[in-house]
């Protein structure tokens, strides 16, 4: 049977759907959709009814694409206060083989956050460091025969708010949510390389409406901040200084303008109706110019949250979300961070866009844990599975097996 994963990024700008199926250790994606969110800003619900039709609107649309239901999910959460605590722990292996098995991880697991978490916080995740059997370093313990097992990890969590409010809207659409993420462990799994598993980076998501900083230390998140801003001020930058409607301001940000003027052109033009129904051309040079201004002043609250987070400099800053699609917005890095800031790329048919990073990295990071412990699972039942027709199978492309299994083989310093 083949293993069929969904996961859900409820974004304030669109809702994300990806189906990815796990087959001979390569990620297949199978389907994805993304729609204009409603009822949430800033990453929070504020009208559930609204947030509920979007969701819905989403997940019909890809089940439609497969010809199957989807019931199950894992989906991501706001990141707002969220919590990162190290944690130490060990345990007896006491089963008559002294072997690690599933049951050992978990309770190795469940013993590190045991009083850790305070009244009003719900765990995200545990994410392991590293293990030791008997005082030897391991990262993949599973299968493994010894008298004691330890672990050093990194516990996220955040308040209860976050979690219950998206678990209410997942209820309202029949989704049983089966695991919950934040945004830095899914875009970290998508972009995962050498690189970042051996050093101390960072990684910048521009949101709609938000922009979210995460640290990491060889590929594990250790801190994040939001940022109270995103791309939705560029198109409210655009409308006002061209008296248009926000849609038709993202509509040029998207199709027409570059993020630095350096690459515009003078002589192009994109004629549209302003507010007060005359015919206008906006210049590709000018209209750049401002994005570029605004992108700037976008960089400086990174380098300063990036100071707040961190007191040595990072080795690397990788940005993704909508935004960093846009033409050329490795010349803004390149003059604001130097050779060390690069947009993340994804090069997967059904989610090149960067605004599928964390959706798809969640999925990437729940098969980890299930490998961790030893488990296969799939969110479909096997009845949908031989509905899945083997058109969809094979025209869909493959995340490289590498991203898989490797949730485990880097470690901290002392």
């Amino acid at each position: 049977m083949k293993n069929v994963f969904t996961s859900i990024d409820i974004g304030s700008s669109n809702i994300k759907v990806v189906v990815c199926e796990l087959s001979d250790n390569k990620l297949n994606v199978l389907a994805s959709s993304s729609v204009k969110s409603r009822g949430i800003k800033r990453g929070v619900i504020t009208n559930s009814e609204a947030a509920c039709e979007s969701v819905g609107e989403a997940i019909s649309k890809v089940e439609s694409m497969l010809g199957i239901g989807i019931d199950k999910a894992i989906v991501n959460i706001p990141a707002y206060s969220a919590n990162f605590n190290y944690l130490k722990g060990a345990i007896n292996i006491v089963n008559e083989e002294h072997k690690v098995r599933s049951e050992e991880i978990v309770e190795l697991l469940a013993t590190v956050r045991e009083s850790k978490l305070s009244a009003d916080e719900e765990m995200v995740t545990i994410i392991p460091i590293d293990f030791k059997i008997d005082g030897v370093t391991t990262t993949k313990p599973f299968g493994k025969v010894g008298n004691v097992i330890s672990t050093r990890a990194i516990m996220i969590s955040t308040p209860k708010k976050n979690v219950y409010s998206v678990l209410a809207i997942m209820k309202n659409v029949g989704i049983d949510v089966v695991d919950i993420m934040i945004d830095g462990i899914g875009n970290v799994n998508t972009f995962q390389s050498k690189g970042i598993d051996e050093s101390v980076g960072a990684i910048v998501d521009i949101g709609s409406e938000t922009t979210t900083v995460s640290v990491y230390n060889k590929g594990i998140i250790v801190k994040n901040s939001i940022i109270g801003v995103g791309s939705t001020i560029l198109d409210n930058d655009i409308s006002f200084a061209y008296k248009i409607s926000p849609k038709e301001a993202k509509k040029i940000k998207e199709k027409f303008a570059f993020a630095s003027k350096k690459y515009a052109s003078v002589n192009d033009f994109f004629e549209t109706r302003n507010e007060n129904e005359e015919n206008i051309k906006i210049n590709q040079f000018e209209v750049s110019e401002l994005i570029e201004n605004r992108l700037n002043e976008i960089m400086d609250l990174v380098k300063k949250e990036l100071a707040n987070l961190l007191d040595c400099d990072v080795d690397y800053i990788l940005f993704t979300g909508g935004t960093s699609d846009m033409d050329h917005f490795d010349y803004i890095l390149n003059e604001n961070f130097g050779k060390k800031a690069h947009v993340g790329r994804i090069d997967i048919v059904g989610c090149r866009k960067n605004s599928y990073s964390v959706a798809l990295g969640n999925i990437i990071y729940f098969i980890n844990k299930l490998k961790l412990k030893g488990k296969s699972y799939s969110m479909i039942s096997p009845k949908d599975c031989e509905e899945l027709s083997s058109a969809k199978r094979n025209s869909a492309n493959l995340v490289s097996e590498s991203k898989i299994g490797i949730v485990t083989q880097y470690f901290f310093g002392e």
